[in-house]
């Protein structure tokens, strides 16, 4: 039975958490918004002028491989967009949960795909569905919608039936 109380937040959900090097160094950093261990998992929101400096940071703790990149639409609220990436180790048997969080006037962020290449269609398609664009990306084109299609079909305030 879950029990609500074993959650932790901030940052001694982290440093507690965390097996490595990266741990203090990413909580030290000015990028480092907060944390939370619940259920087993851990999940990072950082800012987003951080998130490569922490991906490099969790990949040099063995931290080898992205799982998936995703996003959400948390319309109306503000910020707008969620972007989620979980990161598997195979070592140590762990998922880290790196998220950062997107106004809808500057929904943007850095590429991930310097430090995992595998990121490339993921982001492509967050860009194509929900219009979050990612920056230094090597192709950010369209890959689910034809390239002439008007708007995000994954956004919340996208008509249901469709522009017509």
């Amino acid at each position: 039975m879950y029990d609500p109380a074993t959650k932790v937040t901030g940052k001694d959900a982290f440093l507690d958490n965390y097996v490595g090097e990266a741990a203090t160094a990413v909580v030290a950093s000015e990028h480092f918004v907060d944390a939370k261990f619940d259920r087993g998992e851990l999940t990072v929101e950082v800012k987003r002028e951080g998130i490569i400096a922490t991906a490099q940071a969790v990949q040099a703790d063995g931290y080898n491989f992205l799982v998936d990149v995703t996003a959400v639409d948390w319309y109306p609220s503000e910020p707008r967009f969620q972007i989620t990436y979980h990161i598997l180790s195979h070592s140590l048997k762990k998922i880290i949960r790196l998220i950062v969080r997107l106004d809808s006037t500057d929904a943007a962020v850095d590429s991930m795909t310097a430090v995992w290449p595998s990121a490339n269609f993921y982001e492509r398609e967050i860009f194509d569905l929900m219009g979050v664009h990612f920056g230094g990306h090597p192709n950010l084109t369209r890959i689910m919608m034809p390239t002439d299609w008007q708007g995000h079909p994954l956004r919340k305030d996208y008509p249901v039936e469709g522009y017509r």
